[in-house]
């Protein structure tokens, strides 16, 4: 597709096997391969080339995929680049941090790189803001404002700082005001994907746009049980 054709992918990924694999496999959708076998020279990549999306590996010789994310995200020209994980840990504490950290999106090895290709391109429609619908192109509810083209949103004037995924999961909660959404909705609709066992990775997101948000997370409301809600006024 001609849309894919100008996007770059790096890769970081220190088994060559697998790296191969899905090279080709990115390739043959369309997408430009950079790769990087270390944590080291995939962040000094990174910064160097400002890829449209990063696939990370977390288990990484000289610096460790957490480290990297970390980096990617303290840095004002990294810190919106979509980084999608690819962890082999069976125990969810790793993908919890990395999705802390920033993260959008994470993949367990052994995957089928149908699946993988399928992500990389849920999110680069995330981050390119095609994923939204058709619904008004700024909301503003009290302090906080959002505009679809910009892709940006505001928190009493001030430009909040969030990742792709982030920003359409606030969207979503927006256009869907006053009503619940479930986990597997947002999933959905903002990952674009419903997989069983994936509701903690919306947990995270939302704890970390609640953050965000300071002393307005109130407008993103649990209802337990459930799922969750946008609440345009103060309880």
């Amino acid at each position: 597709m001609a849309e894919e054709a100008a996007k770059t992918i790096l890769l970081v990924e220190d088994e060559p096997d697998i790296l191969e694999m899905i090279r080709y496999n990115l390739e043959r959708a369309g997408f430009a391969v950079l790769a990087a076998e270390d944590g080291e020279k995939g962040l000094e990549l990174a910064r160097a080339r400002l890829p449209d999306l990063i696939i990370l590996d977390l288990m990484l010789p000289r610096m460790d995929g957490l480290d990297v994310c970390k980096s990617l995200r303290g840095d004002v020209p990294t810190r919106e680049i979509p980084i999608l994980m690819l962890t082999a840990k069976k125990d969810d504490v790793d993908r919890v941090v990395g999705l802390e950290l920033g993260a959008d999106d994470y993949v367990v090895k052994p995957f089928v790189p149908r699946e993988l290709v399928l992500r990389v391109r849920a999110i680069l429609r995330r981050s390119s803001g095609t994923s939204t619908g058709s619904a008004a192109e700024e909301m503003r509810f009290g302090p906080l404002r959002i505009s679809r083209p910009a892709h940006q949103a505001w928190l009493g004037g001030e430009p909040l700082t969030l990742t792709a995924t982030e920003f359409g999961l606030l969207v979503t909660l927006m256009d869907r005001r006053g009503r619940v959404q479930t986990r597997d909705e947002l999933l959905n609709t903002v990952w674009g994907y419903d997989h069983v066992g994936y509701g903690r990775t919306v947990d995270t997101h939302i704890r970390r746009l609640r953050e965000k948000l300071g002393r307005h997370d109130w407008m993103i409301e649990t209802v337990r049980g459930v799922g969750y809600r946008f609440c345009p006024e103060a309880p």
